[in-house]
């Protein structure tokens, strides 16, 4: 299947989802606010040559949905690719404590399996094994980094990873994209948000991978992609990487 297809799919479950949401209308959480699905267009501009078709390697596997908010991507590959799939998340700092992918999960008649898992602890994989782990918008608000991801590696062939970056500290002097560092948030620089932590260069960021036992396969950047840094809002810069194990 070309990216393309899985896209224009990926974009109709969203609708499907979003209508079946309304419908069950629950009244003891709230859905999740913002579109998880939306990462489709950052995969799209991602991915490239050969690794447009990525997600055919996927058919039948397992794969994880880490940081999965209520799990709307993984019941996606679950419904178009007949995954396996296991959501991955903190029901403390999940938005609605897992309600929204539990409720899913039985509404939908699904498959999937929700775990509960601490990242920022000493966490092992519910699997051995995964085809995929897809790990959005979660590495900088994880303590620790560098174990999370030598965790990853030694459980999957290939992950798909999000986080923010930034090219300048935020004096707006000192420069970073072009050295291996990361830069530690004060939770007033983070809208007041104590689980925001490391946010990396682009160099750091693939130091880091390098180290954890992956290599990357594919990476671009999106939004401010001119001087960003670690905590303006009109300054934030994502990377998107495609990698695969070593290990």
């Amino acid at each position: 299947m070309e990216f393309e297809t899985f896209r224009e799919r990926a974009l109709a479950y969203r609708e499907r989802l979003l209508a079946r949401k309304q419908r069950i209308a629950p009244t003891d959480f709230e859905w999740y606010p913002y579109d998880t699905m939306a990462n489709i267009f950052h995969l799209d501009r991602l991915l490239t040559g050969q690794n447009r078709t990525v997600f055919e390697q996927l058919r039948q596997r397992r794969v994880a949905d880490i940081g999965a908010a209520d799990g709307d991507f993984g019941f996606f590959l679950e419904d178009e690719l007949g995954c396996r799939v296991d959501l991955i998340d903190h029901a403390p700092t999940n938005f609605n404590g897992l309600q929204g992918a539990r409720t899913l999960v039985s509404e939908l008649d699904s498959t999937t399996e929700v775990h509960e898992v601490d990242l920022d602890s000493q966490f092992t994989m519910p699997a051995e094994r995964y085809g995929a782990v897809f790990f959005l918008g979660l590495l900088y608000h994880l303590k620790n980094p560098f174990f999370a991801l030598e965790t990853l590696a030694r459980h999957a062939d290939l992950c798909f990873l999000s986080t923010r970056v930034a090219q300048l500290a935020p004096d707006h002097r000192t420069r970073l994209q072009h050295q291996p560092v990361a830069y530690l948030l004060h939770p007033s620089e983070a809208n007041n948000d104590a689980t925001n932590f490391w946010i990396f260069s682009a160099t750091g960021l693939e130091r880091l991978f390098e180290r954890t036992g992956w290599e990357v396969v594919d990476f671009t950047t999106v939004g401010c992609e001119h001087d960003s840094d670690p905590c303006t809002q009109d300054r934030d810069e994502r990377a998107f990487a495609l990698l695969r194990s070593r290990v």
